[in-house]
């Protein structure tokens, strides 16, 4: 393993931790696979961006798929997010994660997660998107990450186990041999740790969410800056399919010049029969796909986009007035909430919509096991990229991911004895390894991936994206080389760091795909072209910080414990 010696630049780590395993981040595949490295014996310390309950998973509504209703089977839920994933999954991921997935699902709830439950005690499971059957289990109406979230946390709380909150991972610790040993991090605030430090582990779990914030307008919360996928990078690993960004079809429309996180439209509205109409009251969807407004995530924000092309317009409307007052109340109470806070009560009135960044398909290369290129390192959640998702992701299946994959990473760690290594990182470098970005520039990423990279992409707009990227990029290394100059380290400018790294990589590898094909739509490209792109794009980064693309032979990944193949430079 050769590692790329980039790091950010930060002050040295002014206190350490000792531990078997470290967990960075606190939503559904963090907290699982902490509660399982815990329960192995391993000493484990979770360190988490906010606090405990405040990722992405808290703000998940719809629910958690799998197939746990009468006549569903494991086989019948594979062929959903085969087809949603317009060619691309790993099968193997896909069989995988179906079949343990029911009881992955039953222990959450066996940890204390409450699922809604009809009359007869039985879980009330729903559709959404690319299901042809009721596999969604749901919480509170509308509220199940939330849920989800209050059951790990408080489990984590009872076992006593170590958590460090506020505090942004910076970059992964490895010894001589490039294998893990830990990773530096910035405690924001005060309390028992404050400012740089370490936690010293020969296991490292990236859980750190998505990058939703790459784009002006996301579903995400603010702290998803893509900071687990630019560590892996600079520690080395492989990235793939980081291209495949699903843009969900239904978020509330605040205006054209609304930025940052924006209130989700469930796409159990419409698993509940909600129908997606124009300004006219036209149902556009019907006819476009045989399922309609319950077609995978990529149609139906494609046939939105179309129609807002068409007719001129900012946004379409989604038409729930029959539900009535009585089911908005009780099955969607949060979106209800959400909807009249902005004015809009949709018990009397369509719903403004219109795509926003939701999901990331792709992340950092991981087996069946959850590890990575770099020993020692796994990844889980959103961060990861497991195969499972393809070109676009079953809805409800992100949250399945991360049990299941969590649970398998903590079963790996514990039988490979990882934590019987005492760790040894090499020193902190006394030379800045890798320039700052302003905290203004994230601004700047996400207004040049937006207009380039957004639901609708050409050669043309990413050529120009990667052109403006890479000048952020040279400016930054060249004010660094010529005098020595970088931005102030800092939360802000960490983070627009990361920002940027993430998003030339997005920017490469879309426009190294040159077809349609799920959630990425080139309009110079509108064809799908199984013949070339039937496989996965795989990026790492170059010591010199430039990017090493190649591309695997088929669907299947490669092992993680196999050299990548000679990359083509970029």
């Amino acid at each position: 393993m050769t590692t790329t010696g980039i790091r950010l630049h930060a002050p040295a780590p002014g206190w350490s931790i000792a531990a078997d395993v470290v967990v960075v981040g606190s939503g559904v595949a963090g907290l699982t696979a902490a509660l399982r490295c815990e329960a192995a014996g391993l000493r484990t310390v979770v360190v988490t961006k906010a606090r405990l309950d405040d990722g992405s998973t808290r703000w998940a509504q719809g629910g958690i798929a799998a197939a746990l209703g009468d006549g569903d089977t494991p086989e019948q839920h594979r062929d959903d997010t085969l087809v949603a994933g317009a060619g691309l999954c790993d099968e193997d991921a896909v069989r995988l994660l179906v079949t343990e997935g029911p009881d992955a699902v039953r222990r959450l709830i066996e940890t204390g997660a409450r699922f809604d439950e009809s009359t007869e005690g039985k879980l009330e499971l729903t559709r959404e998107g690319g299901h042809h059957r009721r596999r969604i289990a749901h919480a509170g109406g509308d509220a199940t990450g939330a849920e989800i979230s209050r059951a790990l946390v408080e489990a984590v709380r009872a076992r006593g186990m170590r958590t460090v909150e506020n505090a942004l991972v910076l970059d992964l610790l490895t010894d001589a041999e490039g294998r893990t040993a830990g990773v530096t991090l910035h405690v924001m605030g005060e309390g028992q740790h404050d400012g740089v430090g370490a936690v010293h582990a020969p296991a490292v779990v990236l859980a750190t969410g998505g990058m939703g914030q790459v784009f002006s307008a996301t579903t995400n919360p603010s702290v998803s800056t893509g900071d687990g996928v630019a560590l892996a990078l600079r520690a080395g690993a492989e990235v793939s399919d980081l291209e495949f960004v699903q843009f969900h079809p239904t978020v509330l429309f605040l205006g054209p010049d609304a930025e940052g996180q924006q209130p989700l439209v469930s796409e159990a509205v419409r698993g509940e029969g909600a129908h997606l109409i124009d300004a006219d009251g036209v149902r556009f969807m019907a006819g476009q796909h045989e399922l309609a407004e319950l077609a995978p995530r990529d149609i139906v924000a494609k046939g939105i986009m179309r129609r807002m092309q068409e007719q001129d317009a900012e946004h379409m409307f989604l038409d729930a007035r029959h539900f009535g007052a009585q089911m908005w109340e009780h099955r969607f109470p949060t979106i209800l909430a959400a909807c009249r806070a902005h004015g809009i009560d949709p018990v009397t009135e369509p719903i403004p919509v219109a795509p926003a960044a939701h999901y990331a398909s792709g992340g950092v290369r991981t087996d069946s096991h959850g590890r990575t290129t770099v020993p020692g390192l796994y990844a889980c959640g959103e961060v990861a990229c497991t195969g499972v998702h393809g070109a676009n992701r079953l809805a409800s299946n992100s949250l399945l991911e991360g049990l299941v994959y969590a649970e398998r990473i903590a079963a790996d760690i514990a039988a490979n004895g990882l934590h019987a290594r005492v760790p040894q990182p090499l020193p902190h470098p006394e030379i800045p390894e890798h320039p700052l970005q302003t905290p203004e520039a994230r601004f700047t990423i996400q207004r040049i991936m937006t207009s380039g990279a957004g639901v609708l992409r050409s050669a043309g707009s990413l050529t120009k994206a990667a052109d403006q990227l890479q000048r952020l990029h040279t400016d930054a290394r060249e004010a660094l080389a010529e005098n020595g100059k970088t931005a102030e380290a800092g939360v802000d400018t960490w983070e627009a760091t990361n920002l940027l790294c993430v998003a030339r990589v997005l920017v490469a590898a879309a426009l190294l795909r040159e077809e349609t094909r799920g959630c990425h739509w080139r309009e110079d490209r509108p064809e799908r072209d199984d013949p070339a792109w039937r496989r996965h794009i795989v990026v790492t980064l170059n010591p010199d910080r430039t990017l090493a693309v190649h591309t695997t032979d088929t669907t299947h990944f490669p092992p993680t414990t196999f050299p990548p193949q000679a990359p083509q430079e970029q």
